[in-house]
């Protein structure tokens, strides 16, 4: 594990004038996620057996494994857009283009069925076939192109244009940002669900990708709880991101091979994540593919079986221990963290 303290804490980034904050405020897509026969509140798990192996006092799991049946807690993202679209009248016939690892996809697929729109998904050539399966099952059709997500979502994104479709990203770029900013907002409800059961933790560990979600968490967890809360930002060694634009002051693509981690491999930040995060998180630290799987293998025997990517967070704690000071962990400590897809197979 590698760790970096955050030195735009409370500030920010400069240079991303453009981009919008992240927003904080979980009402309304509270309001639009209570009409879904679909929804349901997921657990929040407690973890004794994997807090002692973390020498931590607490541990916590947002378990989004069963998330709207859908698996992941993407599935409050892409299909929240689709909701605020259907409640304006705007989303029959559509046809909603996107590219995904998997469950950024399945969330198109799924709010696309149900407002009666289409859903187009790219993906790259990496990603399973069981997933491919799964958003072919939820009505999605599937297109497969390029060797990464990044390559992937430069097709998705040519297509919409060159077809007159409708963009949906979980990422930002300049130019592009109201799509991602409501994705993002959907994520809201799961932290919401956790402030209405629990006090504020000392720490928040939240896995990252482009950094919706973990953004998503940073934003509401200094609205809930202030200042409290250390929030660390985990992130695949091979695929650090946020990490390495918050190092720089500025957005980078990070370079680094493919990583077990899928659905956490992305080499370029959404610019409204790193903008929040930049203000919002403490920490952000990196893990190895070998500390990937001893954490979901960990997290498997303790009953909380998912992937690298699903578990990477309660990885990261595990593997702390050269860095508890840094991160400010010790006997005391009450760790929230998130189980953030099903398992494969």
């Amino acid at each position: 594990m590698e760790h970096l303290t955050n030195p735009h804490r409370g500030t920010g980034l400069s240079g991303l004038d453009d981009i919008p904050w992240p927003l904080a405020d979980a009402g309304p897509p509270q309001a639009l996620v209570a009409r879904c026969p679909r929804h349901a509140p997921t657990p929040l798990a407690a973890a004794p057996g994997l807090a002692a192996a973390a020498g931590v006092a607490d541990l916590r799991v947002k378990d989004e494994r069963g998330r709207m049946g859908l698996g992941s807690f993407k599935a409050l993202g892409a299909a929240h857009v689709i909701a605020r679209d259907a409640a304006e009248g705007q989303a029959r016939g559509r046809t909603y283009v996107t590219a995904s690892a998997g469950n950024h996809g399945m969330s198109v697929a799924a709010g696309a069925a149900a407002f009666g729109a289409h859903a187009r998904v790219w993906i790259a050539e990496t990603v399973p076939e069981s997933f491919a399966d799964r958003l072919r099952a939820e009505g999605a059709e599937v297109v497969r192109e390029g060797a990464t997500y990044e390559d992937s979502m430069a097709a998705g994104e040519r297509a919409a244009t060159r077809e007159g479709q409708d963009l949906l990203s979980d990422s930002s770029w300049p130019g592009y940002v109201d799509r991602p900013l409501h994705v993002m907002e959907g994520y809201l409800i799961l932290m919401a669900e956790v402030v209405a059961v629990m006090p504020a933790p000392t720490h928040v560990f939240v896995q990252a990708g482009v950094g919706g979600l973990a953004a998503a968490v940073a934003a509401h967890v200094r609205s809930a709880w202030d200042d409290g809360p250390r929030v660390v930002v985990v992130e695949p060694a091979a695929a650090a991101c946020l990490t390495e634009s918050v190092r720089a002051g500025r957005p980078v693509t990070a370079p680094g091979p493919v990583s077990s981690m899928g659905r956490l491999d992305c080499k370029d930040a959404s610019l409204i994540a790193l903008k929040g995060l930049a203000r919002d998180a403490d920490a952000f630290v990196t893990i190895g593919e070998d500390e990937a799987a001893e954490g979901v293998a960990r997290a498997a025997a303790e009953g909380l079986a998912s992937t690298p990517s699903g578990a990477a967070g309660i990885a990261a704690l595990l593997a702390s221990g050269p860095h508890r000071t840094a991160l400010g962990l010790d006997g005391d400590a009450r760790v929230l963290a998130f189980l953030t897809e099903r398992a494969e197979g």
